[in-house]
């Protein structure tokens, strides 16, 4: 296991991350306690010491498990977890206001039987909310010691630099690292956060980095998954990230296929192949990693042995480059400037 300096902090993190939102979903779906226990256990034996989980995945549920599998473990993990989204009826019971970001925090923390969170994450962008008061609350978190750092994700560029910009205005504590999607299938973060992230010194901690399981191999062009069993495409909607509409397109199978000629080339699966590339990113900290099956993190921990030649990871980055747009590739062509 290799580990990297996260963000503009003194915080050190494993290159790979235990993300836990399958963590206590209904059978079939997801990882029942026990085996999910489990999998903290391996993670934190092989050297992982970032875990990642939500107030909203499984209701709760994940937080509980994570908590307990941590008892007397604590010390030896970065936990984070995250606000904004909807825990109960009441207007305000949502969003990232001073109200429920307080609310929240706390049952957090006894969710997860801990006095402090290491990171704790903006989930998404408030647009009801000023900005000044969601991160004013997380400065004073910071203050109480309930927190250590601050995260954000699923933000605009614009709102992530805005927040910087704040933050540093006021004097408080800024935000470190960042959470966005990105894969082999899905590299439009590249567009602005790239110089952003390099610039401001900001960690980036990557979700979904085989797509919902499509840069796993397992599905094929002409099968649309329908069961729960066959995989998380399974069970989402269209409006989904990971909705079959978004993965089942004819770039993204052009794509599988070139990624199923290299694994088969080096004896591995598809699912290293993509891991492997996308923790050689320089854009990357560290890849939450989604298992629901101790064999699936066995495979995902691989990934962090494997190697790719030049060649191959050229070919990857080749065939899966995003679309070029203006006015991006505007700025490229003419906005260079030399001394």
């Amino acid at each position: 296991m290799r580990y990297k300096r996260l963000g503009r902090s003194g915080l050190v993190v494993s290159e790979v991350s235990l993300g836990t939102m399958n963590f206590g979903l209904e059978y079939g779906r997801g990882t029942p306690a026990i085996e999910a226990e489990e999998l903290i256990h391996r993670f934190i034996e092989v050297g992982g010491n970032s875990i990642d989980t939500a107030n909203i995945y499984a209701g709760g549920r994940a937080e509980e498990i994570v908590g307990k599998a941590l008892k007397g473990k604590r010390s030896q993990v970065l936990l984070a977890t995250k606000v904004r989204f909807r825990q109960g009826p009441g207007y305000n019971e949502s969003g990232l206001s001073r109200h429920h970001i307080m609310q929240a925090v706390h049952a957090s923390l006894r969710r997860l039987q801990t006095d402090y969170l290491d990171v704790y994450y903006m989930h998404c962008w408030d647009p009801l909310t000023p900005l000044e008061e969601t991160l004013r609350a997380f400065e004073d978190l910071v203050v109480a010691g309930k927190i250590r750092y601050i995260g954000i994700s699923n933000f605009k560029a614009w709102h992530l630099m805005k927040a910087l910009a704040l933050s540093d205005a006021r004097g408080w504590s800024r935000a470190i690292a960042a959470q966005y999607q990105y894969s082999l299938i899905q590299r439009e973060i590249e567009y602005e956060f790239d110089d952003l992230f390099c610039r401001e010194e900001v960690g980036l901690l990557t979700w979904a980095p085989l797509g919902g399981g499509f840069l796993s191999g397992k599905y094929h062009q002409t099968q649309r998954p329908l069961l729960a069993s066959d995989g998380r495409l399974a069970t989402m909607r269209p409006v989904d990230e990971d909705a079959w509409e978004r993965r089942s397109t004819e770039r993204n199978w052009r794509l599988l296929t070139v990624i199923n000629q290299i694994a088969n080339t080096h004896g591995i699966t598809a699912a290293r192949v993509a891991l492997t590339w996308l923790r050689k990113q320089p854009l990357v900290t560290s890849v939450i990693l989604g298992p629901r099956t101790m064999g699936q993190l066995e495979e995902n921990l691989a990934a962090t042995e494997t190697e790719l030649s030049e060649d191959e990871m050229a070919l990857l980055s080749q065939i899966s480059t995003p679309q070029d747009v203006y006015p991006y590739r505007f700025i490229r062509e003419f906005g260079k400037r030399e001394i």
